[in-house]
């Protein structure tokens, strides 16, 4: 089962996958993502660590409670979906970069 594996290099390599998930980490607190609901009446931001940095909600929705819940809903399951598929790009990449796809 293990005849091919080379042992000996296994805490280089693990030192080398840290190293670069820690780098992809830091890329990610400078990436921003925005998603819009409502044609644009409410916008909300997130880093790529998924922490929602920004909401903005237009004027107009301020007296319609009900609408502008539905909207914020929405746009936060959109950037957070956005961030998600950062995430799992930016792992396909630390590992196929390392040889390991």
């Amino acid at each position: 089962m293990f005849e091919n594996v080379d042992f000996s290099k296994m805490g280089e390599l693990l030192t080398k996958a840290q190293e670069k998930a820690n780098e992809l980490e830091q890329e990610a607190l400078k990436k921003e993502f925005s998603a819009k609901s409502g044609g644009g009446l409410v916008k909300v931001s997130a880093n790529g660590k998924g922490e929602i940095i920004d909401i903005n909600i237009d004027e107009s929705l301020l007296e319609d409670k009900e609408s502008m819940q539905i909207l914020l809903i929405s746009a936060i399951n959109d950037v957070l979906k956005m961030v998600e598929q950062n995430r799992k790009s930016m792992a396909s990449n630390l590992f196929s970069g390392m040889g390991m796809l």
